[in-house]
């Protein structure tokens, strides 16, 4: 569904009514996973964006409730001298899911059509054959009985420059920044236009792009979270009534007092 590509500018949403509205999601989120696992369904969801697009926080509103063996999150190092000798996508394929999963990539086998292509670390010739072959293997992982949704984040080159900054002044973030992060911020038309040239080639019907503004993140998480709800049908799994059993008193002794002398954590607070 194509909708409009404004940038949201209604008032910034408040922490209270936005963790209100989290929760709700995140309890829809556990009904999902319990579907998930009732139907023995697979789910990949790809994340995409330009650095600091805020994918890590939203893949964190997302994982945080729901069980991580069901909801697998995938975030692939930079490949190893054996791995670049592989076939492109082979080192994806072994990460992808069984029955009753979700696995969640933070960062993809797209690589390649963005920081690979705009940094120098593929030939255009890779990039011209990744962008051919990408939908063919994508209606090859669909047609195996796979959702694939694909979330583009997209944030402003304002924001970009803000956050940026904030992790350059902030000790808590400094570790966000990566070696890609600064030539990212110098190169943006470039990530822009390989942004464009890979919509064109793989935003397909049977497997879409799906593009977030991600500048406001808190509205970013809600929307990423409500659509994501509707993309995957769903109904409530029927759960047995759960009576928790009294403790037995049998072989009862003083399980306090044989830990005394025992090395514990300081109260410190």
């Amino acid at each position: 569904m194509v909708t409009s590509g404004k940038t949201n500018d209604s008032k910034k949403l408040k922490r209270k009514k936005y963790e209100k509205v989290l929760r709700k999601l995140q309890a829809e989120l556990c009904k999902l996973q319990a579907w998930v696992k009732h139907k023995g369904l697979r789910v990949i969801i790809v994340f995409e964006g330009r650095d600091a697009a805020g994918k890590g926080g939203t893949i964190r509103a997302i994982t945080e409730r729901v069980s991580p063996r069901v909801f697998r999150l995938i975030a692939l190092p930079a490949p190893s001298d054996r791995e670049r000798s592989q076939m492109y996508m082979q080192r994806y394929l072994p990460h992808f899911p069984a029955a009753g999963e979700i696995v969640i990539f933070d960062r993809s086998w797209y690589n390649r059509a963005g920081v690979e292509y705009v940094m120098g670390f593929c030939t255009e010739e890779q990039h011209r054959r990744f962008l051919e072959l990408c939908p063919e293997i994508e209606k090859y992982i669909v047609d195996g009985g796979i959702q694939l949704i694909k979330i583009w984040l997209e944030s402003s080159d304002k924001e970009q420059k803000r956050r940026f900054e904030a992790r350059i002044d902030d000790p808590l973030r400094q570790w966000k920044l990566s070696p890609m992060d600064l030539p990212s911020r110098s190169r943006w038309f470039d990530y822009s236009r390989a942004r464009d040239v890979m919509f064109k080639a793989t935003d397909t019907k049977i497997a879409p792009w799906h593009v977030l503004r991600s500048d406001d993140k808190k509205r970013a998480r809600l929307n990423c979270i409500a659509h994501l709800l509707k993309l995957i049908p769903y109904k409530n799994v029927p759960r047995e009534k759960i009576k928790l059993p009294k403790r037995s008193m049998k072989g009862a002794y003083d399980d306090q007092a044989t830990l005394k002398g025992r090395r514990f954590v300081p109260e410190r607070y």
